[in-house]
């Protein structure tokens, strides 16, 4: 390589370098129950967020892949993200009257995905 060529390129190279890398976590949340909200809180938010709310809860019903664990705050949790992930760009928080918190780390779990929308 001519020293003309790399003289060029390694102020390319050390910009590259020393430039913040975004690590493929950094600012992906998810939205889940709060584990200290009470079964009424997490039941009433579910009950809204999978009927007027307009999250699609239908993984979470019976024989399909989020079913299980078949548990209030599961069930709770899927909802609270699903709402979230849709709505989350046209300002909707995931607060549910402070039966959820988000989280940084992916809730996935088996065959149940949690959507992450960018």
């Amino acid at each position: 390589m001519s020293p003309f060529l790399l003289r060029m390129l390694l102020p390319l190279l050390l910009l590259v370098v020393m430039l913040p890398q975004r690590s493929k976590g950094d600012f992906e949340q998810w939205c889940i129950a709060d584990s200290q909200a009470t079964d009424a809180e997490l039941q009433a938010a579910l009950d809204y967020t999978c009927s007027e709310g307009g999250a699609d809860c239908s993984k979470i019903q019976e024989n399909q892949s989020c079913y299980f664990p078949n548990t209030l705050k599961d069930h709770a949790s899927f909802a609270f993200n699903a709402y979230y992930q849709k709505f989350k760009h046209n300002g909707a928080s995931c607060y549910f009257n402070s039966a959820a918190m988000t989280t940084e780390k992916d809730p996935s779990n088996g065959s149940c995905h949690y959507d992450y929308t960018p």
